[in-house]
């Protein structure tokens, strides 16, 4: 497993075509969530204004995306 920062969409879209899971989170602010017609199947939704966080799968990669 990488220990990598950063990376593409394009990446996650190979590596999940070649059957990596990852754990996927949606950090949009609240109104570019609500206005995008893009969001990602799975992905947990997070408000990056919330003091609480779910509890993620410990067992995959993470991946955040925001805007």
């Amino acid at each position: 497993m990488s220990t990598q920062l950063r990376i593409t969409a394009d990446e996650v879209q190979s590596r999940m075509s070649a059957g990596e899971q990852f754990t996927i989170i949606d950090a949009r602010n609240p109104q570019a969530w609500a206005d995008s017609i893009d969001k990602a199947q799975g992905a947990i939704r997070l408000d990056p204004h919330s003091e609480s966080l779910p509890k993620l799968p410990q067992d995959k990669p993470v991946v955040v995306y925001c805007t």
